[in-house]
């Protein structure tokens, strides 16, 4: 038995991923396309398999001279793209008198091609197609005894002899006979082969399949949805240690600051939380896959976050362990004494310096996204800059340019890390980001992770306008967590809270042009309400400074209107 590969489309559908990456090695959950399809063939008794190629040719090339397959591999590259029909013609030194097989490079299934194949072997037509019944795509007339004898035609219903209308799958099985049908090196189609033949009286059978699997991944929602049903029963599996008995529901989640969509999957009592990060970004390192390092980094250093159980960093689906529904922000809300809610906030910062300490351990920092370290230039363009553009000039109108205040963010960021203690960052570190669940505290959202100082996340926890924490409050729990590194590390507990006061300000410039850019830009606006606090820690811990410091960035702030002013139509 011999199969082609039909593989020289452009992949136009799945634009614009298909511009650094062959649609045939699109991974479901972690495993090409393309060996899905290869494995397929084999499982069905295929012997010889060749493959048509044009666009990112030398892509499937290497992967190719990269696998050692049983059956023999054969690559035939189209310097013009040929057509389905094309493309069986282009190969016919590659056929011989036995049908072959013809299979579209773009479809996920488990269709039995073995028991296809019989059933081609079983009658006397040169040709076998395999249908389905599939709404969107049914335009392949049928008749009652599995004759195909037409395509993308409208058909009479009315009629007790109407034709049935089903979805062609991509499968076909082929009598070398129909090969000589086709014209040379010319742009031809498969369907216009079948035709041909049928207006010849030569009959085309229908393969009627039922109770499969079957997606078309040519677009980037059809890729996306078959890699979740493969990732999901994966995930639940390795959970679970077994299969869902039923069906897996999804249930959307209230987002955050990103473009990530968060669901809750359910499977009878059990539960997974999906990340869904979209599909991968040529870059070197994205989003989903410093999720994933640093989330199995931390859970390897015992650092309290959720297990990851599954991930596909390509489709951007990372399954997690479901630490519920309440936020740290939740449970302070609601916590009416003060005792309590200190409390809890020296319990988080216990693990804060856990986190921070162990987290530095064997902490990679080339899996980091975007920057591997807190510096002078993040802090410059990430914090300062983006407060000048985001919020002062973007959302507020107010004209003022970074480089005018360069000097006092320069002073800014080297007091900031004057004294830094550095270890694991999580870089947010806040209300929204703490998770509890049977009195448990989880950190999530942990991919913007790199080395950088503890103050930062120790500021971007007390200083949290999603909480509002009172300013002595603030003042006493970082004195704690100052005394309290210093009895496991040889610090300056003065040292350590000087550079705190100043990542104070630095993380405040970082919030409010967030707020800035997720409002104004990405239409958040419910992010607008947490403005007028974080306006007032602002002022407030600048008020606290030497009068001669940051004298120009002073100027600035004080060009903000009154905190109780609204923002929704600046």
């Amino acid at each position: 038995m011999k199969a082609l590969i039909l593989a020289a489309g452009l992949g136009t559908r799945l634009l614009p991923y298909t511009k650094y990456l062959h649609k045939t090695l699109f991974p479901i959950a972690g495993r090409p396309l393309l060996d899905i399809i290869i494995h397929n063939l084999l499982q069905a008794g295929c012997k010889e398999i060749i493959i048509n190629t044009h666009h990112l040719h030398d892509q499937i090339e290497r992967f190719i001279a990269g696998h050692k397959y049983a059956p023999l591999m054969t690559i035939r590259h189209e310097t013009e793209i040929l057509g389905t029909g094309g493309a069986i013609k282009n190969v016919a030194d590659f056929w011989d008198d036995k049908p072959f097989i013809v299979i579209n490079s773009d479809i996920l299934t488990n269709i039995d091609i073995g028991k296809v194949y019989d059933f081609h072997l079983s009658h006397d037509h040169p040709a076998t197609l395999v249908l389905h019944d599939c709404d969107m795509y049914n335009n392949v007339s049928v008749t009652k005894d599995n004759f195909i004898m037409g395509f993308h035609q409208h058909i009479d219903t009315s009629s007790s002899n109407a034709l049935t209308q089903f979805a062609f799958t991509g499968i076909q099985v082929i009598d070398s006979e129909l090969v000589s049908l086709v014209p040379e090196n010319t742009f031809y189609s498969s369907i216009d082969l079948y035709r041909k033949s049928i207006s010849n009286q030569l009959g085309i059978k229908a393969f009627i399949s039922k109770h499969h699997f079957w997606k078309d991944i040519g677009t980037p929602q059809a890729y996306r949805e078959a890699a979740f049903e493969y990732c999901s029963r994966k995930a639940f599996r390795q959970a679970f240690h077994d299969l869902p008995e039923e069906p897996v529901s999804c249930t959307k989640l209230e987002g955050d600051g990103s473009d990530r969509q968060w669901y809750r999957l359910m499977a009878g009592t059990r539960s997974l939380v999906l990340a869904d990060h979209n599909i991968r970004a040529p870059d070197k390192v994205t989003e989903a896959d410093s999720f994933v390092s640093i989330g199995q980094h931390l859970l390897a250093r015992e650092i309290p976050v959720p297990k990851i159980h599954f991930h596909d960093t390509f489709s951007g689906l990372v399954f997690l362990e479901d630490v519920g529904d309440e936020k740290f922000q939740d449970r302070i809300l609601k916590t009416t004494c003060k005792k309590g809610v200190v409390k809890n906030y020296k319990a988080v910062i216990d693990l804060l310096i856990r986190m921070s300490l162990r987290g530095k351990e064997g902490f990679d920092p080339s899996i980091a996204y975007q920057t591997s370290f807190y510096d002078k230039e993040l802090i410059i363009e990430k914090e300062c800059g983006y407060f000048v553009n985001a919020f002062l000039n973007a959302f507020l109108g107010i004209d003022v340019a970074p480089s005018d205040l360069s000097e006092d963010f320069s002073y800014l960021a080297d007091k900031a890390l004057q004294y830094a203690v550095t270890g694991f960052m999580h870089r947010d570190f806040q209300s929204r980001n703490i998770m509890i669940k049977k009195n448990r505290f989880y950190f999530i959202d942990f991919q913007g992770g790199r080395l950088g100082p503890i103050q930062y996340d120790l500021a971007s926890l007390l200083i949290d306008p999603y909480v509002g924490l009172p300013f002595s409050e603030q003042a006493l729990l970082a004195e704690y967590c100052a005394k309290k590194i210093s009895s496991i590390r040889a610090i300056d507990p003065n040292e350590f809270l000087s550079s705190y006061r100043y990542c104070i300000l630095t993380r405040n410039l970082q919030i409010l042009g967030a707020f800035g850019y997720l409002s104004r830009e990405k239409g958040k606006k419910w992010f607008e309400q947490y403005i007028p606090t974080a306006i007032r820690t602002l002022k407030h811990y600048v008020n606290k400074l030497d009068s001669k410091e940051l004298t120009r960035l002073k100027g600035a702030i004080d060009l903000i209107p009154d905190p109780g002013a609204p923002f929704s139509d600046k």
